[in-house]
């Protein structure tokens, strides 16, 4: 029963190809031709659900300080996320990848989000490449700008900004949609 139960697993999880996962070798060839490479420039343009609620949340606390909820702010509150990534707001339509890593209250004077995040993209073109955010998102703010320091498939040694701003957000269930538009630099 277990081995049937792997197989239906193993044949429901698609896997995302990338370079890297051609090993070592290919990697390096990769970038012994990176002196001749032309650096690009590409802009994407998304949608970002951040359920809280519900009975398949995509974001969850983990961790907290004990004095988080007495904090105006949350300041102490972890968590982690799993979220879609959609070509329009509306929930369900196209996934093109998916929001994974973690988020932290940092401010005891407002809100805002230590966001340590990749994007996966797992449709399209970039299927399979990624995208690394790290940044401050204060994100009770129109526009929010944070910074892209990496990626992996064909956004290596990528670097450049993503723009936040929310679409949607539901007071009563904390639901946000948050429209993202990214350029990037890579080779």
């Amino acid at each position: 029963m277990l081995s049937s139960s792997l197989l239906i697993i193993s044949l429901l999880v698609t896997p995302i190809q990338s370079e890297a996962q051609k090993g070592p070798i290919a990697v390096e060839n990769w970038f012994s031709k990176l002196p001749n490479a032309k650096e690009k420039l590409t802009k994407l343009h998304f949608y970002f659900h951040d359920i809280v609620s519900g009975k398949k949340p995509t974001a969850v606390p983990v961790a907290r300080a004990n004095s988080t909820f007495a904090s105006p702010t949350y300041f102490g509150l972890v968590s982690v996320i799993d979220n879609p990534l959609t070509a329009a707001p509306a929930p369900k339509s196209q996934i093109v990848g998916r929001a994974r890593g973690m988020t932290a209250y940092t401010s005891f004077t407002d809100f805002s989000l230590l966001m340590t995040l990749n994007l996966v993209f797992t449709s399209g073109e970039y299927n399979g490449s990624t995208l690394s955010v790290v940044g401050y998102n204060p994100f009770t703010q129109e526009y929010r700008e944070m910074p892209i320091v990496g990626g992996s498939g064909l956004f290596r040694l990528a670097r450049g900004v993503a723009t936040a701003q929310t679409a949607k957000f539901n007071r009563r269930t904390g639901n946000a949609v948050v429209e993202y538009n990214v350029m990037v630099l890579h080779y």
